[in-house]
């Protein structure tokens, strides 16, 4: 991802940007000044960001498989932005190349070649925060990659491979004329399982143990199915992880320059392989990531995402910060329909909240079943649930650096309304506070607060097995 230029007077929040085109005073006539465009590739979508002092307005937009045309009036170009547009990233998944031509006074087309097939989204930002003016650009591929099926695929690929060595070993044993201890291969309950092409497994009390990729965290805990209804029923366990922010919201900012979005991705990454290595009564841990690179992820499209994987749990995680740098620790937080637990919850949620206003979404889609997991009032089991799990959770956390408070917060966080799934938002620490900061920073403080995480999922489902899956 290439480094962006500013203008002098822009803030650190943009440091992040792909791709920054500036134009010259010069060769501003009639037009507001261009300070920006970023690019933000991902698998999900790619996003193109103008950003400019007045608004610029898309007047005519044509698209097909191959090729996206733009008509943008309030821009001059200069010749030498070309040569800045070659630095589009080869790996970006959904654009091949991007062109621009003057068309007319203050009037450029931008075209962008792709790679597939895309459904474009092209709408305007007002003014938030560090930002001015936004035109943006989301290209959606049409095919999409099934969640189920990348599960299936990851998990598809990790019993090949544990074969594979399991082969291996044996092999050798027997060329060595010595007895062999080599695993047999394991089955595969995720693929069957969650698409509904499984075999039903009879409920087993088994020890879960897991040892993490570093360090020597030990994780046991006896998980047992519980069959609901008389149907075939089937046990797999989902964690989904939401690294908060991403792309145009970088989150809050350390004293040193840390971004929150960079940190939480590392903790979520690093959570994500202690969660694929663990096994719960015989069946395989998956954590499904709602968004594994930089990018930004609207509120309600995450929970929508949980849904999509049918996730036994959510946990979206952050870091704090405050006006001061003197506040210190992390907190776990879960949804509250009543109002907040208190005025630092309320605080904390209004500033989560604020994500899509910052990171930018475009109101002029109306999703339906987006709009219904907004508004659906999570249940009093649900909210039970999620306060057991937070209580597990920060008392793992605990262990591990100093906590903000000793008890699970309560707030309307929007993130967290994911009807019938335990959620919690957890703070790692506060990202404003320069010591804890280094902290976040540090590679040994993430592998323990990942341990941490972990034990606490564990200790959560030893205490409340997870209702068997009813197979779709």
């Amino acid at each position: 991802m290439t480094e962006p230029v500013h203008h002098p007077d822009r803030r650190r929040l943009l440091k992040a940007g792909t791709l920054v085109l500036l134009i010259g005073a010069p060769h501003l006539a009639h037009a507001g000044r261009v300070i920006a465009v970023r690019i933000w590739p991902a698998q999900d979508y790619t996003r193109v960001t103008l950003e400019s002092e007045g608004e610029l307005k898309a007047r005519k937009t044509e698209a097909n498989e191959t090729r996206l045309t733009v008509e943008i009036e309030g821009i001059d170009l200069l010749d030498g932005m070309r040569e800045l547009i070659g630095k589009l990233q080869s790996d970006d998944p959904n654009i091949a190349a991007i062109k621009v031509a003057p068309v007319g006074p203050n009037l450029a087309r931008l075209t962008m070649d792709l790679k597939k097939p895309i459904k474009p989204q092209v709408f305007n930002l007002q003014p938030v925060a560090a930002y001015a003016h936004r035109l943006v650009f989301d290209l959606y591929p049409v095919q999409t990659v099934d969640p189920l099926e990348e599960l299936i695929r990851q998990r598809a690929l990790a019993v090949d491979d544990a074969s594979a060595r399991a082969a291996e070993l044996l092999g050798a044993e027997l060329k060595a004329g010595t007895p062999s201890t080599a695993p047999a291969a394991a089955d595969d309950p995720l693929g069957d399982l969650i698409a509904g092409r499984g075999r039903p497994t009879p409920p087993k009390n088994a020890d879960a143990s897991k040892t993490a990729p570093k360090g020597d965290t030990k994780t046991e805990a006896k998980v047992d199915s519980k069959p609901s209804g008389g149907g075939k029923t089937e046990r797999l366990i989902i964690v989904a992880l939401d690294p908060g922010h991403g792309g145009e919201d970088p989150g809050a900012t350390g004293p040193g320059g840390t971004q929150e979005k960079d940190v939480v991705l590392q903790v979520a990454q690093k959570l994500r392989e202690r969660i694929n290595a663990t096994k719960v009564n015989g069946n395989p841990m998956r954590a499904y990531m709602t968004r594994d690179a930089d990018f930004f992820v609207p509120l309600g499209t995450r929970v929508q995402k949980a849904l999509r994987v049918r996730a036994d749990l959510f946990i979206s995680i952050h870091a704090d910060a405050f006006l001061t740098p003197q506040p210190q620790g992390a907190s776990v937080f879960a949804l509250s329909t009543k109002g907040a637990s208190s005025a630092t919850a309320r605080w904390m949620a209004n500033k989560e909240n604020a994500a899509d206003l910052i990171g930018g979404i475009n109101t002029k889609v109306k999703d339906a079943t987006l709009q219904r997991t907004l508004l659906d009032m999570s249940t009093t089991a649900q909210i039970k649930d999620s306060l057991k799990l937070g209580s597990a959770m920060l008392g793992e956390v605990g262990r591990v650096g100093k906590l903000h408070k000793g008890s699970v917060e309560q707030a309307g966080f929007a993130v967290l309304k994911a009807p019938d799934i335990p959620s919690v938002l957890v703070e790692t620490a506060f990202i404003s506070n320069p010591d804890e900061e280094a902290r976040l920073r540090s590679d040994d403080y993430q592998e323990k607060l990942a341990d941490a995480l972990l034990k606490g999922i564990v200790k959560y489902f030893a205490a409340n097995p997870p209702l068997a899956r009813k197979q779709v």
